[in-house]
């Protein structure tokens, strides 16, 4: 099957990692079975840049609400999605496929500061960029992050892999009627305070008329439908709201 969206932007976030049992740390069979799904992806022909966070080992936010100074706490974030982008380079190349770490920190030893072109050109060859350390600067999310770098590379799609089906009308863990959309504006996503992404991102990805794909990390195969066009989760966009009741 033909990809629809030739280079794409995924964002995962630090606690896919984890595993099914969620917690702290890596799993190293989940970064085995992620890489396998991106390699997987890769061999079609697809540019994969990918953002990664760092909540598995340490949250800015959470750090910060225990007492620390904010900035503090975000750098100690940013440190954390190294860790996670190592652990994810090495789970691909283990697959034969090649990568580069680009960091917003300067972290010379273990990655290779990231330079709009250099990146370009990386995806150019065929190699998988991951991008760590968020935006470089504190107060940002990795979300942010993502939406940004997806505009700077030149992505046609922004894939945000999650816990949960898509974007839903209330949260589908506490009501059991919860809707899914199939396609949500991003006026609402925003005016809503939808926290599957954060305000920021996506008023970014607005202003530059970039879709987000929401959909779900757990089930195998998720990745390369998205890639190749399938209508999985929630498409964020300018169009009018869709439910899942009604047809795409």
């Amino acid at each position: 099957m033909a990809l629809k969206y030739k280079r794409v932007l995924l964002k995962l976030s630090g606690e896919a990692l984890c595993g099914a049992a969620g917690g702290f740390g890596l799993d190293p069979k989940t970064v085995e079975a992620i890489s396998a799904e991106l390699a997987e992806v890769h061999a079609l022909g697809a540019q994969l840049g990918i953002v990664i966070g760092g909540g598995n080992i340490f949250r800015g936010l959470k750090g910060s609400a225990q007492g620390m100074d904010r900035g503090s706490a975000d750098y100690m974030g940013m440190l954390a999605t190294v860790i996670n982008g190592i652990a994810l380079q090495d789970a691909l190349e283990k697959h034969g496929v090649q990568t580069r770490v680009m960091t917003a920190l300067e972290v010379r030893a273990v990655a290779e500061p990231y330079i709009r072109r250099r990146a370009i050109r990386h995806l150019e060859k065929g190699r998988v960029a991951i991008f760590v350390a968020g935006t470089g600067n504190p107060y940002f999310s990795t979300d942010t992050a993502a939406s940004l770098r997806a505009m700077e590379i030149q992505a046609s799609l922004l894939c945000k892999a999650t816990k949960v089906e898509g974007v839903y009308d209330r949260d589908p863990n506490k009501y059991s009627d919860a809707s899914m959309f199939r396609q949500v504006s991003y006026e609402r996503f925003i005016r809503e305070r939808i926290g599957v992404m954060d305000a920021t991102a996506v008023t970014l990805c607005r202003d530059n008329k970039l879709p987000i794909r929401v959909f779900a990390l757990s089930t195998k195969g998720n990745i390369k439908r998205v890639v190749e066009g399938e209508p999985l989760g929630t498409l964020v966009t300018e169009t009018e709201d869709v439910r899942s009741e009604q047809a795409i």
